[in-house]
Parts: structure tokens; sequence; C-alpha cells
């Protein structure tokens, strides 16, 4: 009796990778064991990549907001400990983002603190 192997799913599950590997450089793209080193790596970066990305946000945030509040003479510590005090809750990328986009409310939220 002839050997059985089930070519047809192999090579689907082949040609599912080498599509998703497509746009890469050099044998990355139609190699299949280095197409699919590459693509499970790609996929592990992209996994860890969705958590850094919260932090880097985070630390943007942080940059934009001690930027601003250091026109009005405090650092970022001491005004997100006055912000906690005055019952004012609002998160990083709101503030960020009024600091950046809208000036003159950031000014009274920073006013009303002080």
């Amino acid at each position: 009796m002839t050997r059985s192997v089930n070519a047809v799913a192999s090579r689907a599950r082949r040609k599912k990778i080498l599509k998703k590997t497509k746009g890469q450089f050099g044998t990355r793209k139609n190699v299949w064991t280095v197409a699919k080193n590459s693509y499970e790596k790609g996929q592990t970066y992209a996994y860890r990549d969705r958590r850094n990305k919260k932090r880097e946000f985070r630390s943007l945030w942080i940059v934009r907001i001690n930027a601003a509040v250091r026109e009005y003479g405090m650092n970022y510590s001491q005004f997100i400990n006055k912000l906690n005090l005055a019952g004012i809750e609002m998160n990083r990328k709101v503030l960020a983002d009024l600091a950046l986009n809208n000036p003159e409310a950031f000014k009274a939220i920073v006013e009303k603190v002080k």
C-alpha cells in the first residue's frame, strides 16, 4: 500500500504563511523555513509591542504635560499631586491633549489647581 500524506492540507498551510510574508525582503518571502521563522518572530514582536505601545504613549503624555505645566512654574509631579488633592479626575491622555490642542482650557485647570 502506498504512503498516504495529506498534501492538500500541507500545501495550504505553507501557502497561508507565505501569503502573510509576501512583502518581506529576500528569501523571507519565498523560502518556506525562512518565511516560517520570520513570520513567527514577527508575531512575537507584534504581541510584545501591543503592550509596549501603551507604555510609550503614557510616557509621551507625561512628557507633554510636564512641558506644559513648566510654563506655569510647576513640574509634573507637583501638578499631578495638586490635581489629586483638588479632586480633579482627569487621565493623562486628556490632559496631554488639552495641553497640546487647547492651551486656554489647560491653563484654566492649572489655575484651579494652584
